[in-house]
């Protein structure tokens, strides 16, 4: 099964397009009480996953100890439920290779985020992989995506839309990996409609005060995922991880209504 059809399948079941955010925080308790955290947040959130995305980054700033952890990680998480490895990798396409490799094989991630700068050649080692899919950095949600991202070229095209070319590019080469593109939601409304009718995997609602209006009046057809962590992980509040995953599984939902 395609990895997009897996994704469809996991978000018809569950009624749900939330994506889990897992980025562990490490406080008082130092990094051995992290598993225990994870563990908890994956035992209350999963029924109202439509995915879960560990970001890579507060694993390697835990050390050895960290990369341990998101490897007992993977190898206890729902086969129900896809899992993004959230990496951004961008390398030439020798390393490409096996980072691919890592993530696919190894960790047995449903689907990794890459940086597509380097051009064709650096995402085509990840493109050869049944069942698998990549999301490639389209319109990011931070501020700094103008800078580069939305920039118009001299053709009237913008920067992003030389990324989803070359998503374009894989399905006419029939490659085995799905292509999706993050885009965040805080630039959802301007950028739209020119993103294709693929996979997104949209961060920036909670903390980062992303709008669901602009992406819900879209109408699209592919099963995007909409990534909500510290409201879920670190919200602050007396309630649950699941009562908090539930909240905003309910919001997206109301707002595709």
């Amino acid at each position: 099964m395609r990895y997009t059809e897996r994704l469809q399948q996991r978000i018809e079941r569950t009624g749900s397009r939330l994506c889990v955010g897992m980025d562990p925080r490490p406080g008082g308790d130092g990094v051995e009480a992290v598993p225990d955290f994870l563990k908890r947040l994956v035992d209350e959130t999963w029924e109202y996953a439509a995915a879960f995305k560990p970001n890579i980054a507060y694993f390697e700033a835990m050390g050895l100890r960290g990369i341990e952890i998101l490897g007992e990680l993977m190898g206890a998480m729902p086969k129900e439920v896809p899992v993004i490895l959230d990496a951004k990798r961008s390398d030439i396409g020798e390393t490409q290779k096996y980072y691919a490799q890592g993530y696919f094989e190894h960790w047995k991630v449903d689907a990794v985020t890459l940086n597509p700068f380097l051009g064709y050649d650096s995402i085509e080692p990840f493109l050869s992989w049944e069942g698998k899919g990549v999301y490639l950095l389209a319109v990011t949600s931070n501020p700094g995506s103008a800078d580069f991202q939305q920039q118009i070229l001299a053709d009237g095209r913008s920067v992003f839309e030389l990324v989803t070319a070359l998503g374009a590019r894989s399905v006419a080469e029939s490659n085995a990996t799905d292509v999706g593109y993050v885009v965040g939601l805080t630039h959802a409304a301007e950028v739209l409609a020119k993103m294709p009718d693929a996979p997104l995997l949209v961060p920036g609602l909670g903390a980062q005060g992303g709008d669901l209006a602009a992406l819900a009046a879209a109408k699209r057809t592919a099963p995007d995922v909409i990534n909500v962590s510290r409201g879920i992980a670190y919200a602050g509040d007396e309630r649950s991880f699941a009562q908090r995953a539930a909240e905003w599984a309910e919001k997206i939902a109301a707002a595709y209504a």
